[in-house]
């Protein structure tokens, strides 16, 4: 019996995730939690790298205070979301959680990293590529 298809995430600008939405990605999960995040001008940094990331090996076990308590409440946490298999990111926001990114080493939930309509997309910047480059030798493309 085929299991259910995971979706696709989108933390991006306002007109990115408008796109996406347009395009049908828009899901709620049984929490009531919505599979995007819109960054806005006040969106702050650590609420941007909470969305993305799940907790960390030994959360569980740190004492959290109770503004980390409301903050992972909060927090969509797309990695530690089980059906959700693509997150889908502005390369301009990627830039401000590069670390979180990085520590990112799972295949599933890929993340790819994706241009705005007032940030071109830069390959120098885009670490999944310099990965996926670091896999293969020159004779490789011969």
């Amino acid at each position: 019996m085929a299991g259910r298809g995971k979706l696709i995430s989108v933390i991006g600008d306002e007109d990115t995730c408008t796109g996406f939405l347009l395009g049908g990605i828009g899901e709620l999960n049984k929490n009531r939690k919505p599979n995007f995040l819109v960054v806005e001008k006040d969106t702050s940094v650590t609420e941007i790298e909470e969305t993305f990331k799940s907790l960390m090996p030994g959360m569980h076990t740190k004492q959290k205070t109770a503004a980390d308590a409301k903050l992972f409440d909060k927090a969509l946490a797309f990695l530690a979301r089980d059906d959700i298999g693509i997150i889908l990111i502005n390369q301009f926001i990627a830039e401000m959680i590069r670390h979180a990114i990085d520590a990112h080493t799972q295949s599933i939930p890929a993340v790819l990293e994706i241009p705005s309509k007032e940030h071109p997309y830069d390959a120098s910047k885009d670490s999944i590529l310099r990965r996926a480059k670091g896999m293969f030798s020159a004779e490789d493309f011969r």
